[in-house]
């Protein structure tokens, strides 16, 4: 397990941004992640995705080296963000388009207020 640590650790360093998602970010394989890969996709994000079905110990490292339950997880810069309720609630008020800013991530501007207007 703490090789899984040192893999989880040295990923979301070397990505500015990383999703561990249940599947890959083309066939994303359960709701949740596939709402997130959507969201990212659709902005234009790039990102790492890594699927957790590939490595047990990486399914289960991840949740540990977070604390957090749950997939997806959302790294920016290093830094985990959150699940997918968390990601569409920063998508929908605009807290992921300030943070994406603030790191430094490209995304399209035009496409996270497409989906806003379209959840209005």
């Amino acid at each position: 397990m703490a090789d899984a640590q040192e893999q989880i650790r040295q990923t979301v360093t070397d990505n500015d941004v990383v999703l561990f998602m249940k599947g890959t970010k083309s066939m994303p394989q359960c709701g949740f992640s596939s709402r997130v890969a959507g969201v990212l996709n659709f902005m234009g994000v790039e990102y790492a995705d890594i699927n957790v079905l590939a490595d047990e110990d990486i399914r289960q490292g991840i949740k540990d080296y977070s604390d957090w339950p749950t997939i997806p997880q959302l790294y920016v810069k290093g830094e985990f963000v959150g699940g997918c309720d968390i990601i569409t609630e920063m998508t929908l008020s605009g807290e992921l388009d300030q943070l994406l800013d603030q790191k430094g991530v490209r995304y399209d501007k035009a496409a996270a207020d497409k989906i806003r207007d379209a959840n209005a």
